[in-house]
């Protein structure tokens, strides 16, 4: 499975969403995804990819973590994991 395919599928069970349904345009705000379900999403990637993600859910504007968009959140865990190898 891709860093892609697992990003989608750790932000669709938070949504409660079929995989497919979470498009590379969808914001988490689109998908229906509060703060909480961001931290259990942060959570999910970590735990999925053994990385450790920059992001502070108390200040999210001063993160490195980009979430503006499924497709930017899957180019920074991909950076990420490229990173630790």
């Amino acid at each position: 499975m891709s860093v892609s395919e697992t990003v989608k599928k750790i932000i669709a069970e938070q949504a409660m969403l079929e995989p497919e349904d979470v498009t590379d345009a969808s914001t988490l705000e689109d998908l229906g995804l509060d703060s909480l379900g961001l931290v259990e999403c942060i959570f999910g990637i970590e735990e999925a990819f053994d990385i450790e993600v920059p992001f502070n859910a108390n200040e999210p504007e001063k993160s490195d973590f980009d979430i503006s968009s499924v497709a930017s959140i899957v180019t920074a865990v991909e950076s990420l994991v490229a990173a630790q190898s």
